[in-house]
C-alpha cells in the first residue's frame, strides 16, 4: 500500500499549505459514492486518492454513502460498494450515510429560510429551467421569490408533513439569478419525493439535493479536504456559499482532480444499467465491464488496479488513458504471482506411437519459473496427449517451427517428439497426429546436445479434464462508445467480446480450483476460475493475454 500513496501531487501541495498555515491541524477525507450502481474503474482512482491521501497524512477516510435520492438507490449497491473497497485493499474509518445527517441538513434549510436566503417555489421543473436563463443570458426571478419568511416556513413545514404531491413545490436557495455561474442561480435544495428510503424508511417525504447535502455532510463529519472530480469545479462556489450561509466554522476545502477516462469502455451508470437490464451483459460483474466487481471476476488483481491509478497520476488536465496500460499493469502483477499450468483450448489428439500402451508417468515441473519457493507441480505423461490445433500443420508455412511431418519439437517439461503421420476427415480437418518420442530427452533436454526450435504445450488424455473457457475481449469496438456522433452506444458493441470454448482440456492438477484462482496457461495468457464454475463444469475466464495483440 505504501507505493500507492508515497508520491506527491497538487492535492498534497494544497494540503501541505493548509497544514503549514494552520487552517487545519489534521487531514480527514471521505469517499462518497451514491448507492445507485456498482463502482467502476473511475471510482478506483477516487478511492485511491481519498484513502491514499488520508494514509499519507496519518488521517482518516470515511466511506459515506450519498443516499439523497432513494428512487434510484438500493442496499444491493451499498453492499457491493463496501465489498469493492475492501477488495481494493482499503479500510474506512467509519461507514456513514448522508441520510444520517438529514435532521442536521433540514435544520440548515430552516436556518436559510429564517435568514431570508431560501424560499418555497411553486414553479414546475420546466418553468424553473426556463427562468434560469442560459450561459449568455441572465435568469429571471421566480414570482414566488419574495415570499415572507413566515410563509416560507409554513409552506416548507407543510411540504415536510406530506401535504403536497411530488413536484408540486420545491425549496430553493436565494442567491443570484444573474450570476454568470448557472449553479448559483437559486438552486433547488429540497424536493418532494413520496418514496420509502432504504435507511430512514418513511420518516421523510422531502429530500435534500446533492449540492446542498454534500457540503453540509462534509462539515458535519469533520472532513477537512473534499476531494472530487473536475466536473464539480463549477459547483465549488455553491459548496462554499452553503457552508458560509449555514455558519459552518472551519469549513472543508474542496479540491478537484481530472476524472479517469479509459478508452473502449463505458462508465455511465445509466448506460451500464441498460446493458444489464437488457441482458447484453451478464450482470454488473460481467468480466467485460469495467466495474470493480467485473474486473475482480475476470481475475484482475487489486494491486494491478492500484498500480494503474498510481501510474496515471493526479492532474487537472483532461486525458484519455489507453486500456493497454491497465492490461499491462495486470500482466506485471500476474507474471510475478500466478502459478503456471498447461491448458489446450482447441485440442487435437497426439499419439506417441513408441510409448508403452497403458503406461503413465509423473513429471515434476516448476509451479513458477522465477519463484522456486512456490515448489513443484506434477504433470502426467502418457501415450495419448492433446495439443493445440494450431501447433500442427500438415503443410507448414515458412518459419513454422512447430509440429509437422518429419519435424521434431519439445513437449514442454517432457520429451522431444518427432511427427510421423496424421489423420484427417473428409473435409481435410486434422483429427489425430502421430509421433515418436526420444526417451533420453526427459525434461526437454537432449543428451547429445541437439537443438529444436519449437516448444509446444500439451496435456495428457488420461489425466486432463474438460473445461469451458470464456475468451473475453473489449466490449466495444470504438475508442469512445459514449460519443453520440458515433451512433447509439449499443451499436458500437463488439460482437466478438465473448467467445465460449467448451471443449478445452486442462492439466489434472487444477481439479478442485476455487472461484477467483488465477493461473498462467502457458503460451496463452492468464485465466481466472469463474464464479459459476462447478466441480462438474469448471469455467475459466481469460483475464488478459500474455502480450497485447488488440487492434
Amino acid at each position: 500500500m505504501e507505493e500507492a500513496v508515497k508520491s506527491s501531487n497538487f492535492i498534497h501541495d494544497f494540503i501541505d499549505e493548509d497544514l503549514e498555515n494552520g487552517v487545519y491541524n489534521k487531514v480527514q477525507t471521505r469517499f462518497p459514492p451514491e448507492p445507485n450502481g456498482y463502482l467502476h474503474i473511475g471510482h478506483a482512482k477516487a478511492i485511491c486518492i481519498n484513502f491514499g491521501t488520508a494514509e499519507k497524512y496519518k488521517g482518516v477516510c470515511n466511506l459515506r454513502l450519498d443516499d439523497t435520492n432513494p428512487q434510484k438507490e438500493d442496499t444491493e449497491y451499498v453492499d457491493a460498494i463496501k465489498e469493492d473497497i475492501e477488495w481494493l485493499g482499503f479500510k474506512w474509518n467509519e461507514c456513514l450515510f448522508a441520510s444520517s445527517y438529514f435532521d442536521f441538513i433540514y435544520d440548515c434549510a430552516i436556518k436559510l429560510i429564517n435568514k431570508g436566503l431560501a424560499y418555497v417555489d411553486d414553479l414546475t421543473a420546466d418553468e424553473i429551467r426556463e427562468y434560469r436563463g442560459t450561459l449568455t443570458e441572465a435568469g429571471k426571478n421566480s414570482p414566488y421569490r419574495d415570499r415572507s419568511i413566515e410563509e416560507n416556513l409554513e409552506l416548507f413545514k407543510r411540504m415536510t408533513a406530506g401535504e403536497f404531491e411530488n413536484g408540486e413545490r420545491v425549496l430553493r436557495a436565494k442567491i443570484d439569478m444573474a450570476s454568470p455561474n448557472i449553479n448559483m442561480r437559486d438552486p433547488v435544495i429540497y424536493r418532494i419525493a413520496h418514496i420509502s428510503h432504504h435507511q430512514t424508511g418513511d420518516k421523510w417525504c422531502v429530500y435534500p439535493m446533492y449540492d446542498f447535502a454534500h457540503p453540509l455532510s462534509d462539515a458535519r463529519e469533520g472532513v477537512t479536504h473534499s476531494l472530487c472530480s473536475l466536473e464539480f469545479e463549477n459547483h465549488r462556489p455553491l459548496y462554499d456559499w452553503f457552508l458560509q450561509a449555514c455558519d459552518i466554522e472551519t469549513p472543508p476545502r474542496q479540491i478537484e482532480f481530472a476524472r479517469l477516462n479509459l478508452n473502449y469502455c463505458l462508465t455511465s451508470k445509466r448506460k451500464c444499467l441498460a446493458l444489464v437490464n437488457e441482458g447484453i451483459v451478464d450482470g454488473w460483474n460481467d468480466p467485460r465491464m469495467v466495474t470493480l466487481s467485473g474486473m475482480r471476476r475476470r481475475g484482475y488483481p487489486a494491486k494491478a488496479i492500484r498500480d494503474f491509478c498510481e501510474k496515471i497520476g493526479v492532474s487537472k488536465a483532461y486525458s484519455v488513458v489507453d486500456m493497454n496500460l491497465l492490461e499491462s499493469c495486470v500482466r506485471d502483477v500476474l507474471n510475478d504471482t500466478a502459478p503456471r499450468a498447461m491448458a489446450v483450448l482447441d485440442p487435437i489428439e497426439l499419439v506417441v506411437e513408441n510409448y508403452p500402451d497403458g503406461q503413465t508417468e509423473e513429471l515434476e515441473v516448476d509451479i513458477h519459473p522465477d519463484h522456486p519457493e512456490m515448489g513443484k507441480r506434477k504433470i502426467t505423461f502418457s501415450k495419448h496427449l492433446f495439443i493445440e490445433r494450431d501447433d500442427f500443420m500438415a503443410e507448414p508455412v515458412k518459419k513454422y517451427f512447430r509440429l509437422f511431418p518429419g519435424n521434431e519439437v519439445r513437449l514442454k517439461g517432457a520429451y522431444f517428439v518427432t511427427c510421423t503421420n496424421y489423420e484427417a476427415d473428409e473435409n481435410g480437418n486434422v483429427t489425430r497426429v502421430y509421433c515418436t518420442y526420444d526417451p533420453a530427452s526427459k525434461g526437454g533436454n537432449s543428451p547429445d546436445g541437439r537443438k529444436v526450435k519449437g516448444t509446444i504445450h500439451w496435456v495428457s488424455a488420461d489425466d486432463s479434464f474438460k473445461a469451458t473457457v470464456n475468451m473475453y475481449d473489449r466490449l466495444f469496438n470504438v475508442p469512445n462508445p459514449s460519443d453520440e456522433s458515433a451512433g447509439d452506444f449499443k451499436s458500437n458493441l463488439n460482437p466478438d467480446s465473448l467467445i465460449v470454448l467448451d471443449n478445452c482440456r486442462v492439466e489434472g492438477g487444477l481439479k478442485g480450483t476455487k472461484t477467483g484462482d488465477v493461473y498462467q496457461f502457458m503460451r496463452k495468457g492468464y485465466f481466472c476460475v469463474d464464479e459459476k464454475s462447478t466441480d462438474e463444469n469448471v469455467i475459466f475466464n481469460l483475464t488478459v493475454a500474455l502480450n497485447s495483440s488488440w487492434k
